[in-house]
């Protein structure tokens, strides 16, 4: 199944852990994601785990796919530095 080597394919992979790990943090913990004083930690988390998933598809030399995941990842990165200036409310 994550062996398709397309850019396509990365940038469904690359949205899928940010997607879950930001639902963890805004739905499931509901606001209580404040560690250690850091609103910002639920996107560090997210970025943190497509670094992860970029180097895992990288020593599989899925290269397209490495593409698509830090596309994702970078427009991610972009949306957390224009839209966080606001609090999540």
């Amino acid at each position: 199944m994550f062996k398709h080597n397309t850019v396509i394919a990365g940038t469904i992979y690359g949205a899928i852990l940010p997607a879950i790990s930001l639902f963890i943090f805004l739905f499931l913990l509901r606001g209580n994601f404040l560690l250690f004083n850091k609103p910002g930690t639920p996107y560090l988390v997210a970025i943190g785990l497509n670094l992860l998933i970029i180097r895992w598809y990288a020593k599989k030399k899925l290269d397209k796919t490495v593409i698509g995941i830090a596309a994702v990842t970078f427009l991610f990165m972009l949306a957390i530095f224009v839209f966080k200036l606001q609090p999540i409310r």
